[in-house]
Formats: structure tokens, C-alpha cells, sequence
């Protein structure tokens, strides 16, 4: 194997990522205590984590952005990506697992699957990032591992395969048995489960173990052929082989190896590593990026090799001390400090002026980037999110999909000299969060923000106050809507325009411009779809893309309301121009106008974004809560009990939801809880 190869083999960038409060950070930190990164546990509920380094995460005990660090274990190169687990800020992981070749999905104990692990899920379905699970605080009360095995079965059609199960249970929890060399791990508690023994099994939980091993065995021999013909015939299988086939399974997406353990309580972290080099794959393992060839239009490859043109994706750009900080993911070539690069998407060149391997918030200057390798970077000043940064051969690459803001809130400085700094600071954070929308009502002269959520704009606006020093005045959240039709409508539209006085035009005359246009309602989510029926030999067919900016710049502002339209379906029937030489104006214009007299004639409705909701309570609350969310609109689509306590699925307008976490609390004496994210636009009737 070549030195270069040999390399590859030894990376692995992965991310953990779940949903909030299931223990990501905490797990985060054990790794980098047990690695050597850092030499004292950092711990979210005293503010001290090193991967939540921002004032905020630390006071509210949550992850706000994700944060890169490199650590090593075992002779491998481990980037590891913390991600956030609340819904308002579920661009971080989208925009992690895009550049991330592995990922481990932690749990609750005691929860199981929960709503943003499902978000978190398929987006790693999405990009098809292989994982491994890891079941947390098996200290708890209430916690089964085994339930949450038989969730993941259940809500994501997976194959997990448990290779450890535990020993003892809630707060009696205190080790694992490992299902390959069927030996137990118990961690001492005197050195902060930095050190660990292997024992023989406990008497107790010898047939529980070889009947789990049996099962294991079982899945591993439907993934490899080899495997099941000595299962099959009793021969003794080594552990080189498990590892080997296991390793297979998880890389090809054919199962997900399941650990657990108690991060917190400091067992069970170092096996989970081991696991990570074991079966996470390297940069070798994935298939090569694809992208176009922005010249030709064809798709090409670009492999993991430091001899092959130059090839990343920016992922996050954050501002730092005032610069601009990029966070990019190297998947071929080799880039040094001071070398020219081309941004794709802007076709535009960009000159690396400092590159750092990053740990949160510190960084470390190197001198060259090589392919694999997830690093930050200075001196890229025109590229943001999603941008595909070459050398010689040009490509992009799949883009980050973002998602669309849902509620917006109006702010303005305190004092007026602020104006300026305040549009200024609302710009750099727009570029550092793809899902934060500035725009500008010159009706009311208002300065509009939208993001995900409220807590997503309350961060912002203490941050725009903290780190800024600017003081706001903030109004109430306000829903962002969106309009579309219910009919069908045909119209014929004519726009005409008089030309007199112009250069070879006669007093009076004028250019016409006519359009067909039947309208016609889509699907929901499916947004505004244009088709033509002009055939290529029409005198109208050379001005199609008037046509189309004409129906896509009316689309911005509806008819009810003014709000954007969407989920129409136009089909341009027919068009025709009586003046060549203003003919894509007159045609414009005209689709334009004919676009909002369409919609004017379809029954124009206004869209409300739905939400989402998961309500955790006890059943002795559940009248009551049922109660609300019926007053609410909501609509029930699921109702799970789980022993004492019942968790309600629903779908609620998000206009009846604003100050909902007040109103739980005192429907349920502060113990039922919630998770809500954004679902889809609909009118409240259908919703």
C-alpha cells in the first residue's frame, strides 16, 4: 500500500449528532478527555464543554453551532464534528453530514427514538452516511436499552445490531457485555472511567449474552457469504472476521452496529471509539464526489488522492476577530497557504491566505490541506455556503440544501447612528446561517428577520446585543406565510407598450406582447413548476427564459397578502410578439401581468407553516392536553403510551403555537415537555 493511501486509511471524519438533550455533547467531551485533547472533562450543565464554546450554549446548556476538533486514537486521525440536536438549528447538521463520511447517532435510555433523531436520521439517509448507535444514560431511571434497539427497527426500517448489551440496569447500570470476545467491561470509578477491565461474564447474564451473540451472528451472515457458511457449519469464527464483515455491512449502509453505555457516568466511551475505527469508513471507503462540469454539462469524479486536482466544498463560514473564517472539506488534491483557487459556483478566484486545523474555537496553523482533511480557512472572501472551491478542472458539487424560514420579527437600533452597524451585522450573520433571512419593508421602512424558530431568533438578537453591542427594539414573532391556488385557471394576457418618440418609431405606435397561460394547483411542497408547450420552430421559442423570469419574479409577491407563491403549475400555452426588437420586454411583461391575473381567477389561499409536534406527558395530564391542542387546530396523527407516561403526535398551525411551552408547563404542573419542528405549508383548513 502506497505511504498516501496508507494515510487515508487512518482518517476518519465523523460527526455525532441526535436529538436535544440525548447526551452528544457529554459524549463529546469523554472523547476528548480520553483521547488526550483535553485534560479535564468539560460538562454541559456547568457550562465548562469545550465544544460549546459560545456565552450562550454555555448559559443556556445547549449546542447552538457545530464545532470541529481533530484527536486521535488508536494511530488514527479522528475529525470529529459535535452537532446541534434543536430543530432551530438543524442546518448545522445538514451542512455537517454533507462533508462527513461516518456519523454516530447517540440515544436516550430512556427516550428511545425521539423526533430530531428521526430529522437527524434521514438526513444522513440523505447523503447516505453509514453510522453506528450508541443507547445513552442507561443510568436513568426508566431507560431499556432494548426498547430503543427495537425503536430504531421500528421507526427507521433499520438493521441494528446490537454488539454489546448491558450489564445492570438504571442506576444499577454498571458495564457491558462484549458480544465478540464475550467478555464484560467494567469502568472504575476513581479515575473518571479513564481505565476499564475485562471480566468473564456474570453467571447472570451468560445465556442472555450467547443467546444476543447467536442473533448478531445470524445478521452478520446474511451480509457476507463466507461468514454464513462457517456459522452455518459450526466452525470457529475469529474476531478479525466479525470485525471484517461488520465493518462491510456498516460501509455498504446493510446494518448499524449498537453500543451503549452511560457518558455522564464515564463507561462505555472508549469501546465506542474503538468502533469508530473499526467500522466508520476512511475517505477510501466512500464512493468518489460526484459533481458537473460547469463547461460541459457532464458529471465527473473527483477520488480521494493527493495527485488529483484540487477539490472541496465550503460548508460553514463563520466570522472570527472580525475575518472571515471558512470551514472546508478537502476531498482531493493538496492546497498550500498562498495558493490560488477557483471558486466554481462564482467563477471567481480566491487566494488562501491562512489555513487552520481547528478544535472549536482555537485554531492551529498549518501550511497545507491534503485530501480528507476538514480545515478552516482565511482569505476566501467572495465564497459562502455550499461553494465548490478547484484549482484546474472545474466542478460543482451537490449543493447544501437549506431549509425555509418560518417566522420572522421586526428590529430596529435603539439609536438611530446604529442603523448602519446594525445592517451591516445582520449581513455577516445572514452569511455565516444560510436559514437567517434579512429583507427590508419599504412599506412600513421595517427591517424583517426570519429564521427556524424562536429560539433561533432570540439567540441571534442576544448575540447581535452581546458580541456586537448593539441595543434593539424587537417585535412580536410573526408567522411567514406563503400563498398559492386551489383551482385552475386559463387566461390570455396582452401587455403593450407605446414607443413614441423613440429612435424609428412613428407618434402612437406600439409593441405588443401576447401570452396563454393555464395555472393550475401542485402538490404540496412541490413549488412553482414552469412548462412550455411553444415547439422549438415557434418565432416566440428564442425568448422561453422572458417568458420564465416574467412568471418566476411575479411569483414573489401573491395576490392575497403579498406573500410568496407557491405550488402552481403554469403551463405557458402560447405567446406571440409584434416588435422583434422589444419582443423579450413585451413578453416578459406580459407573463408578468397574465401570472397575477391567473392567480387572481384560481382561488388564491394563504398557506400557514405546520409544525411538527411530539408532547411528551404523563397520563394522568393527557385530557388536558388533548384538550388544548384540539382548541389549537392542531391534528393529532399519533398517540403512543408508553407506561406512565403517553407521548402526542401532531400536526399544529403554527400560528396558534406561539407561547405553547407556557402553556404546557401549567396544563401539567411542569412535567410534560415537547419537541415541535417545521413540517410543511398548508391552509388551516386542509392542515
Amino acid at each position: 500500500m502506497k505511504k498516501e493511501e496508507l494515510r487515508l486509511t487512518k482518517i476518519r471524519n465523523i460527526g455525532i449528532a441526535a436529538h436535544i438533550d440525548a447526551g452528544k455533547t457529554t459524549v463529546t467531551e469523554r472523547i476528548l478527555f480520553y483521547t488526550g485533547k483535553t485534560h479535564k472533562i468539560g460538562e454541559v450543565h456547568e457550562g465548562t464543554a469545550t465544544m460549546d464554546y459560545m456565552p450562550q450554549e454555555q448559559e443556556r446548556g445547549i449546542t447552538i453551532t457545530s464545532a470541529v476538533t481533530t484527536l486521535y486514537w488508536d494511530n488514527h486521525e479522528i475529525q470529529l464534528i459535535d452537532t446541534p440536536g434543536h430543530v432551530d438549528f438543524t442546518i448545522e447538521v445538514e451542512r455537517s453530514l454533507r462533508v462527513l463520511d461516518g456519523m454516530v447517532a447517540v440515544f436516550c435510555g430512556v427516550g428511545g427514538v425521539e423526533p430530531q433523531s428521526e430529522t437527524v436520521w434521514h438526513q444522513a439517509d440523505k447523503y447516505h452516511v453509514p453510522r453506528i448507535a450508541f443507547i445513552n444514560k442507561l443510568d436513568r431511571i426508566g431507560s431499556d436499552f432494548f426498547t430503543a434497539v427495537d425503536m430504531i427497527v421500528e421507526k427507521f426500517g433499520a438493521n441494528p445490531i446490537p454488539i454489546q448489551i448491558p450489564l445492570g440496569r438504571e442506576d444499577g447500570f454498571y458495564g457491558v457485555v462484549d458480544l465478540i470476545t464475550m467478555k464484560a467491561l467494567v469502568w472504575g470509578e476513581e479515575d473518571q472511567g479513564a481505565t476499564y477491565r475485562s471480566i468473564s461474564i456474570p453467571k447472570e447474564y451468560e445465556e442472555a449474552a450467547h443467546s444476543y451473540r447467536e442473533k448478531f451472528f445470524e445478521k452478520l451472515s446474511l451480509i457476507d457469504d463466507h461468514f454464513m457458511e462457517l456459522y452455518l457449519e459450526g466452525e470457529g469464527i475469529d474476531e478479525a472476521l466479525i470485525h471484517s464483515v461488520l465493518r462491510k455491512g456498516t460501509i455498504a449502509l446493510k446494518c448499524v452496529p449498537v453500543l451503549c453505555g452511560t457518558a455522564l457516568r464515564n463507561k462505555g466511551i472508549q469501546p465506542l471509539m474503538d468502533a469508530v475505527v473499526r467500522y466508520l469508513p476512511s475517505p477510501l471507503d466512500v464512493p468518489p464526489m460526484e459533481g458537473i462540469n460547469p463547461q460541459t454539462g457532464e458529471t465527473e469524479q473527483r477520488e480521494a488522492r493527493d495527485d488529483e486536482d484540487f477539490t472541496a466544498l465550503a460548508f460553514k463560514v463563520v466570522m472570527q476577530e472580525g475575518r472571515k473564517l471558512v470551514y472546508v472539506r478537502v476531498y482531493g488534491g493538496v492546497i498550500k497557504v498562498g495558493d490560488e483557487i477557483v471558486n466554481v459556483n462564482l467563477n471567481k478566484k480566491e487566494k488562501i491566505s491562512r489555513i487552520f486545523r481547528m478544535h472549536a474555537n482555537h485554531r492551529e496553523r498549518i501550511e497545507e490541506a491534503r485530501a480528507g482533511a476538514i480545515v478552516g480557512m482565511v482569505g476566501l472572501k467572495e465564497t459562502s455556503t455550499g461553494h465548490t472551491l478547484t484549482k484546474a478542472k472545474p466542478i460543482i458539487l451537490e449543493q447544501i440544501e437549506f431549509y425555509q424560514p418560518v417566522i420572522s420579527i421586526a428590529v430596529e437600533p435603539r439609536k438611530n447612528v446604529d442603523q448602519e452597524k446594525l445592517l451591516l451585522t445582520l449581513q455577516r450573520i445572514g452569511e455565516e446561517d444560510p436559514t437567517f433571512v434579512v429583507r427590508t419593508d419599504e412599506d412600513v421602512y421595517q427591517t424583517i428577520v426570519s429564521g427556524m424558530g424562536e429560539l433561533h431568533l432570540d439567540v441571534v438578537v442576544r448575540r447581535i446585543k452581546e458580541e456586537f453591542g448593539i441595543e434593539l427594539h424587537v417585535g412580536k414573532p410573526q408567522v411567514v406565510y406563503k400563498e398559492t391556488v386551489e383551482k385552475e385557471a386559463t387566461i390570455d394576457h396582452t401587455f403593450e407598450k407605446t414607443m413614441a418618440g423613440m429612435p424609428g418609431m412613428t407618434a402612437g405606435s406600439a409593441s405588443k406582447g401576447w401570452v396563454s397561460l393555464r395555472m393550475l394547483p401542485n402538490q404540496r411542497g412541490g413549488g412553482i413548476v414552469i412548462s412550455s408547450r411553444i415547439p422549438e420552430e415557434h418565432p416566440v421559442f428564442p425568448y422561453a427564459k422572458a417568458l420564465e423570469e416574467g412568471i418566476n419574479e411575479a411569483s414573489n409577491i401573491g395576490v392575497v397578502k403579498g406573500f410568496p407563491l407557491t405550488d402552481i403549475k403554469v403551463e405557458i400555452m402560447d405567446a406571440s410578439f409584434t416588435n422583434p426588437e422589444f419582443a423579450r420586454l413585451c413578453l416578459k411583461m406580459a407573463a408578468y401581468e397574465g401570472f397575477r391575473k391567473a392567480c387572481s381567477e384560481a382561488k388564491p389561499v394563504l398557506l400557514v407553516p405546520f409544525m411538527s409536534l411530539a408532547v411528551t406527558v404523563p397520563n394522568e395530564f393527557l385530557g388536558e392536553i388533548i384538550g388544548d391542542l384540539n382548541g389549537r387546530k392542531c391534528q393529532i396523527t399519533d398517540v403512543l403510551s408508553k407506561d406512565k407516561i403517553t407521548v402526542i403526535q401532531a400536526h399544529a398551525p403554527l400560528t396558534k403555537m406561539f407561547g405553547y411551552s407556557t402553556d404546557v408547563r401549567s396544563l401539567s404542573q411542569g412535567r410534560a415537555s415537547f419537541t415541535m419542528y417545521f413540517s410543511h405549508y398548508d391552509s388551516i383548513e386542509n392542515g
